[in-house]
């Protein structure tokens, strides 16, 4: 039996990683800013669930709630971050921005640090963070949130290689997710390669089990990955997404 920390997990692919977490037997501590949501997801999952309403960038409360939500559980085994938010807009505004780079990149620093430490005291753990496909290619209708997730990528990269260093037993695992059902994809319709939430799921789950240090989700888009990093900048330059 696994304990596992969620952020982010009151719709999408947080709530169906603590669904199956918990079906399984894991402990599963979930965090998020709907408290409603998650009376309801506990209420599906029962007594495998803690709960706490949080707002990831209120870095202080954070602490204390990931502090509160271990000793709950009794230790942490995984810390899962998957907290994000995303727009799609070519004239996107500044708040918007502002609100992608303090959710998807400050809340995510100050968690990996936070699993980091605490993980480096107990001598093991396994943090996992939601990066994105969308990590390869910068875009003009979503510069920040492409931006945020090659920092995610990039960041996660930097930690592993802290831990070799270190010779630390503590894994990282980069997930990059192509599309998968969710309230960010609901509102664009003819995406390609759209996974169900549960299937996604299924193959990331597999993914952390394995303690892998990257995986692309389905695996479908690893196909994606290998024609980004072939052609060149000036032609993505002149495609529309």
């Amino acid at each position: 039996m696994k304990k596992i920390l969620i952020t982010g997990a009151t719709s999408g692919i947080g709530k169906e990683l603590a669904i199956q977490f918990a079906q399984r037997g894991d402990l599963v501590s979930l965090v998020g800013r709907r408290l409603d949501r998650l009376e309801e997801l506990k209420a599906q999952i029962g007594e495998n669930a803690y709960i706490q309403e949080l707002d990831v960038t209120q870095f202080e409360e954070a602490e204390r709630v990931y502090s509160m939500l271990i000793d709950q559980m009794g230790g942490l085994d995984i810390m899962i971050l998957n907290a994000g938010v995303g727009r799609d807009s070519v004239l996107m505004p500044w708040r918007s921005d502002k609100q992608t780079i303090n959710v998807n990149v400050m809340a995510f620093a100050h968690g990996m640090h936070f699993a980091f430490d605490y993980f480096k005291e107990q001598g093991h753990g396994h943090i996992v963070g939601m990066s994105s496909i969308a990590s390869l290619l910068a875009s003009g209708r979503a510069s920040a949130y492409t931006a945020s997730k090659h920092f995610i990528s990039n960041y996660m990269t930097g930690f592993r290689q802290k831990i070799h260093r270190l010779d630390l037993d503590i894994a990282i695992t980069d997930i990059r997710p192509g599309w998968v059902e969710s309230e960010m994809t609901r509102k664009n319709r003819g995406m390609i390669w759209l996974a169900t939430t549960e299937k996604a799921v299924k193959q990331m789950i597999k993914a952390i089990d394995k303690r892998r240090n990257h995986v692309y989700i389905t695996k479908r888009w690893r196909l994606l990955a290998w024609v980004a990093k072939l052609v060149p900048q000036f032609v993505w330059d002149r495609l529309r997404f």
